[in-house]
């Protein structure tokens, strides 16, 4: 893979698949970035530069541990831009890794030419999800034969009792098959002290970040999963609002990994938004 400097001297990897307009890729987790694979054939339509975020993949650990915070995460997209010799950048960033792209956007508004953010996290814009809206997202599933178990863990953990994080697995998915569980086992994050300061204190500005975010006038999607109780639809439709013009798409049947639950749905939204408004070097 691929190394460049962090502006602190972190080395950082990225991977680059297919061919066409460039498109910077930011997992979320943090985790290893091979959970996103291609993003289910994207890779036909555009040239994917997948970014390995510090301490995870085949990026390096950095000397600072605070440094992984997410606003200090910004200059590393910033310095692979750079790098890259691109002087603008389509992004796509994926659920965390959707707090880092709004956060690039509204310190560099200038060098995105188009963002995608899919199934996106919302902390970096001060969108609380509240228990009740989890849980009814999850209920669309009651006819799914894991459903009780699931649920049971969803309520315990949505109030504050507690729970078993991998119970609610299923419901990150369109399907819990085999494909399903594969990639819940793969894609678990595997650098604890990064997760842990991802979100630290002083990493989101929310009302700086929705102000800037509110002048940005370059086109944005912003794709949910309809059963997606990560990211329920109707806080990516409160995420969307915030820009001035921001297409909203829902796929059905879909959970927080749209390219697994329907590869051809995914790609056809997502390479049509993409098909235009990024440049190479």
């Amino acid at each position: 893979m691929p190394t460049f400097s962090a502006p602190d001297g972190t080395r950082l990897a990225y991977r680059v698949t297919g061919n066409g307009t460039p498109v910077v890729c930011v997992p979320g987790g943090p985790a290893d970035s091979a959970y996103l694979g291609d993003l289910g054939g994207l890779s036909a339509h555009h040239r994917l530069i997948v970014l390995d975020l510090r301490g995870t993949g085949r990026s390096a650990v950095p000397e600072d541990a605070s440094t992984y915070r997410c606003d200090h995460l910004v200059d590393d997209v910033e310095a692979l831009r750079v790098h890259l010799g691109l002087s603008r950048i389509g992004l796509l960033g994926h659920s965390a890794g959707a707090n880092l792209a709004a956060q690039y956007t509204a310190r560099y508004p200038g060098d995105v030419g188009r963002l995608a953010l899919i199934t996106p996290g919302s902390r970096a814009v001060g969108i609380a999800i509240t228990g009740e809206v989890r849980r009814g997202v999850a209920r669309l599933r009651r006819d799914e034969p894991w459903f009780p178990a699931a649920y049971a863990a969803l309520e315990a953990i949505t109030r504050g009792e507690g729970g078993a994080w991998e119970a609610v697995a299923p419901f990150f998915y369109g399907r819990w098959d085999a494909a399903a569980r594969k990639h819940h086992a793969a894609g678990r994050p595997g650098n604890e002290e990064a997760v842990a300061r991802f979100a630290a204190e002083g990493a989101f500005a929310p009302a700086a970040t929705r102000a800037a975010l509110a002048s940005f006038e370059a086109p944005v999607l912003l794709l949910a999963g309809e059963f997606d109780v990560n990211s329920p639809p109707l806080s990516v439709a409160e995420f969307a609002a915030l820009f001035p013009g921001a297409e909203l798409r829902v796929q059905p049947g879909a959970g927080h990994y749209p390219w697994l639950d329907d590869a051809g749905r995914f790609v056809a939204t997502t390479a049509a938004f993409l098909s235009a408004g990024t440049e190479g070097a």
